[in-house]
């Protein structure tokens, strides 16, 4: 009986300590390691930094696709550069122009 005694003692001054270090190391290694824990935050931390920056590049190119589309109002149009662009872009030639042509290599100036 006595060992029964001293069984149930050592029962009762282990258990409860060591359910409540096993629940404390649960709840820190969740913290810790878990979906909604440090790792995880410094995650969504790196993901937010992204999607900041792609927002901030479809910005860069909304405003440059907008200056662009201004520039083919009617009232910003230029003649004279509308030709010439044309006539680069088809790479024409109008008769009274006068053609020099060059290497790739050689300088303009």
């Amino acid at each position: 009986m006595q060992i029964g005694r001293i069984i149930r003692r050592v029962i009762r001054a282990v258990v409860p300590p060591m359910v409540f270090l096993g629940i404390a190391g649960y709840f820190g290694w969740n913290a810790t390691q878990g979906e909604h824990g440090i790792h995880a935050y410094h995650q969504q931390l790196g993901l937010l930094a992204q999607a900041q920056q792609a927002r901030q590049d479809a910005l860069t190119e909304q405003a440059t696709w907008r200056r662009r589309v201004n520039g083919l109002k009617e009232q910003s149009l230029d003649g004279d550069i509308l030709d010439e662009r044309a006539r680069a872009m088809l790479n024409m030639a109008d008769r009274n122009d006068i053609v020099i042509p060059y290497d790739r290599r050689d300088p303009l100036f």
